[in-house]
C-alpha cells in the first residue's frame, strides 16, 4: 500500500507468499526501488510475474528519462496489448515524490484520489485503515500510516503477515 498525505508519501507491503491457503514464503521483500531510491515500487500478485513487470517498468523509466507516468502507462499498454505480458498475474503501486499510481494487467493506470493505493489480499483492510487514520489522526505522516493500515491488515487477513517493509519516499 502507498499513501501520501502531509506532503510526504510512503509505501509498504508484507513478506508473505501463499500458495492456495499454505505460506510459501514469510519473508518476501516486495518493495523496490529504482532510480536510485528516486521510484520506489510494490507488487501483489505472482511473485515471478511481478519481477518480470518490475524489470519492464524500469526499462520503461530508463527509456522515458525518469518520468513516472509516461512509464507506466507504456507498460500498461505493452502489458494489456504482449501475449506473454498479458498473462501475468501481478499487480503494482509505482510512487515518486509527487504521485502513486495502481498498475494492472487490463491496461489501467491509476492514480488514486484519496492519496491511497493498495493492491493484494489483505488491500481493502490496510486502505480502510489508511482512510480512517487520514481521517482522525491527521498529525500522523504517511509512513506511520501505512505501517499501522498493514498492522491491521496483517491481524484480519490470513493471507497477509507482520513482515512490513516501509519505505518513505523524500
Amino acid at each position: 500500500m502507498a499513501v501520501k498525505h502531509n506532503g510526504t508519501i510512503s509505501i509498504g507491503a508484507d513478506g508473505q507468499a501463499t500458495m492456495g491457503n499454505t505460506v510459501a514464503k514469510s519473508n518476501v521483500k516486495k518493495i523496490r526501488k529504482l532510480l536510485d531510491g528516486k521510484v520506489v515500487t510494490g507488487f501483489a500478485g505472482s511473485t515471478a510475474d511481478a519481477f518480470t513487470l518490475l524489470e519492464r517498468f524500469e526499462e520503461k523509466l530508463n527509456a522515458y528519462g525518469g518520468n513516472m507516468k509516461r512509464a507506466a502507462i507504456e507498460l500498461a499498454k505493452d502489458w494489456r496489448m504482449d501475449r506473454y505480458l498479458r498473462k501475468l498475474e501481478s499487480m503494482l503501486i509505482v510512487a515518486d515524490k509527487d504521485e502513486i499510481l495502481i498498475l494492472s494487467g487490463t491496461g489501467d493506470v491509476i492514480e488514486p484520489d484519496n492519496g491511497i493505493a493498495a493492491i493484494g489480499s489483505g488491500s481493502m483492510y490496510a486502505q480502510a485503515a489508511a482512510q480512517a487514520l487520514v481521517k482522525h489522526a491527521p498529525n500522523m505522516d504517511s509512513k506511520e500510516i501505512v505501517e499501522e493500515s498493514l498492522k491491521i491488515a496483517a491481524d484480519i487477513c490470513i493471507y497477509t503477515n507482520h513482515n512490513l517493509i516501509i519505505e518513505k519516499i523524500s
